[in-house]
């Protein structure tokens, strides 16, 4: 039993303890106190601004891009113009597209109707490039002439060479997709890998076409001068203007539907695989076959624009699918071509483009910034190839009409049967109507082969409807054939 003494003292100091922690507990929610009603206040009225301020905007939106936002600045020169502006002409509208061809010097004459001006002169920038051109001094400052020439709502300025087409329309759509009250900067890289070693894979590449929103280009105009003449053993002007956007801190954003077409040879491997985004541009046709046989380059550079204007969103977009009655594989790359191969092959292989073609540099087998698959060397077994011919349209969709191709004497000796699609002469493809707009991360499309009745698989034309996928769809061949 304890002292009564002891008790008392022990219980003297719970007490003390007691208080003593409750004193430092009080404190302790003293510093965490609520906010006074003002801070409170302070804080909803923040929120109520910037609620207020949302609204006002979605009430008052700006409007969206289009084509008068933008600005082109054609690099070029005058004694090649005459021949290149066959080029331009494709693309450019009357009183709608705006901007100018940039040339070295006056024309003599010209019957383009494409706005043309002089550059200033450039003889006082350095250049010590032993293998590249001044020229690329003067281009890379179409830019700041543009930009100094004031025209009303530029919200992009977009440069292009003299042999590049855009296709506008889709152009609006990729811009649209970032803020151009921010600085950006949007172009494609080449397609040769050894390019962009030997230049940058991270600059946008002029020839494709790049494009710098208005605030970049706000801030590059006062330093690219100096900027020019700092980079001055630099081979092109794309490659001036790049590094100039980097001194500023801006990062290139690559788009998939700018083509430098940085290959030699023919591009069909690369155009009838394009990848799943709109079509922006192409350049260095000059320096690749004809798009299309028994055309010339302008010719088939036409009737492709010509299809893309009736669908620009489509415009060589590939979808696949398969006759099981035939096993046939089809690939559409609508606007532009039609393949059958003679077996069943599988989604991933026809969705990787054919190697028809070298590297723009060497000339090799590659490598390049995507990858390709070799044709083969049995003619039998090569794909046959079909070309637009007509494209139709209207709001009940699209129907477009892909005429049969073949090199004379190709497939003798390949033995006759159903297994070759020797009797089909036409692929007629038809869309449902503006399926694949403005998607900001679009699905590739599926297609079926449309045989109503077997005694029409012999027919001579091939019937494609291109269609939404559904759901659980896939480019799966069935477990037996696979």
């Amino acid at each position: 039993m304890s002292k009564p003494g002891r008790d008392s003292s022990s219980s003297l100091m719970k007490l003390t303890l007691s208080l003593s922690l409750f004193a430092s507990l009080s404190l302790v929610f003293l510093h965490i106190k609520p906010a006074p009603p003002q801070q409170y206040n302070n804080i909803n009225n923040n929120r109520n601004f910037i609620l207020h301020n949302r609204t006002t905007a979605d009430a008052h939106p700006e409007a969206d891009t289009n084509i008068s936002h933008i600005v082109f600045g054609i690099g070029g020169s005058a004694k090649n113009w005459k021949y290149r502006s066959r080029y331009t002409e494709v693309w450019w509208r009357p009183n709608v597209t705006r901007g100018f061809v940039w040339l070295d010097e006056p024309l003599n004459s010209t019957e383009s109707y494409v706005p043309v001006r002089v550059s200033e002169d450039t003889s006082r920038f350095k250049f010590t490039c032993s293998y590249g051109s001044r020229s690329a001094v003067r281009i890379a400052r179409i830019v700041l002439e543009s930009f100094r020439m004031g025209m009303e709502d530029a919200r992009w300025f977009v440069m292009g060479d003299d042999d590049t087409v855009f296709f506008e329309e889709n152009l609006v759509d990729v811009l649209s997709k970032y803020d151009h009250n921010q600085m950006v900067y949007v172009g494609g890289n080449s397609e040769s890998v050894e390019q962009d070693v030997i230049h940058s894979y991270g600059m946008a590449y002029g020839g494709g076409g790049f494009a710098i929103s208005y605030p970049l280009a706000k801030e590059l105009v006062p330093v690219l001068d100096g900027c020019i003449n700092r980079y001055h053993y630099f081979y092109g002007s794309d490659e001036r203007v790049g590094a100039c956007v980097a001194e500023i801190g801006v990062r290139t954003i690559h788009e998939p539907g700018f083509h430098q077409v940085d290959v030699r040879g023919s591009a069909y491997g690369l155009l009838s695989a394009h990848p799943t985004a709109p079509l922006v541009s192409l350049h260095h046709l000059d320096y690749v076959e004809p798009l299309m046989p028994n055309k010339t380059r302008e010719e088939s550079v036409r009737a492709l624009h010509r299809a893309y204007k009736r669908d620009p969103a489509r415009a060589l977009q590939q979808s696949v699918c398969y006759d099981l009655q035939r096993n046939w594989s089809v690939s559409v790359s609508w606007g532009y071509t039609v393949q059958i191969h003679n077996r069943l092959i599988t989604g991933k292989e026809l969705l990787t483009p054919l190697q028809t073609f070298r590297s723009w540099r060497s000339w090799s087998e590659g490598p390049f910034t995507f990858n390709t698959r070799e044709e083969s060397e049995d003619t039998c077994e090569r794909e046959v190839r079909y070309f637009v011919s007509d494209v139709v349209g209207d709001g009940e969709g699209t129907s477009s009409v892909y005429k049969r191709f073949d090199i004379e004497g190709e497939r003798e000796g390949c033995g006759d049967g159903a297994s070759l699609p020797k009797s089909v002469d036409v692929a007629a493809v038809k869309m449902d109507p503006l399926e694949w707009i403005k998607f900001k991360a679009p699905r590739r499309h599926c297609c079926e082969v449309i045989n109503e009745h077997e005694e029409e698989t012999e027919s001579s034309v091939l019937q494609v409807r291109i269609r939404r996928c559904k759901p659980g769809e896939t480019l799966t061949l069935p477990p037996e054939i696979s």
